[in-house]
């Protein structure tokens, strides 16, 4: 791995899932929602999702998205190249709220 490679995968010593076990990230149904909950604390998620998104990683809990979740940003945006930018282009901020639910207006 060049130098450039093991800069832009720096963040990974700081990911707050770095010593928990795989097994409870790579989760299915309910259980994927327990997972990200680590991932909403963690000062690296935002770096975290764009690796899965950028890699099309189908499978486990990547910057507290789901597949299910990634699958559907990635069908949403065909387009993007490079999530990091995309998401640096929206700023840190946005990238929580790709993931929030929507609200529901109150009427």
């Amino acid at each position: 791995m060049g130098a450039a490679a093991e800069n832009d995968r720096a963040w990974v010593s700081k990911a707050l899932c770095r010593g928990k076990d795989p097994d409870a990230l790579f989760v299915r149904g309910a259980k994927q929602r327990e997972a990200t909950v680590i991932c909403r604390r963690c000062p690296v998620m935002r770096e975290c999702g764009a690796e899965a998104l950028d890699n099309r990683v189908e499978f486990g809990v990547w910057g507290g998205m789901t597949e299910r979740q990634r699958r559907a940003l990635l069908k949403k945006n065909p387009e993007v190249a490079s999530w990091t930018e995309y998401f640096d282009k929206r700023n840190a901020a946005s990238f929580g709220q790709q993931l929030a639910p929507p609200l529901k207006a109150r009427g």
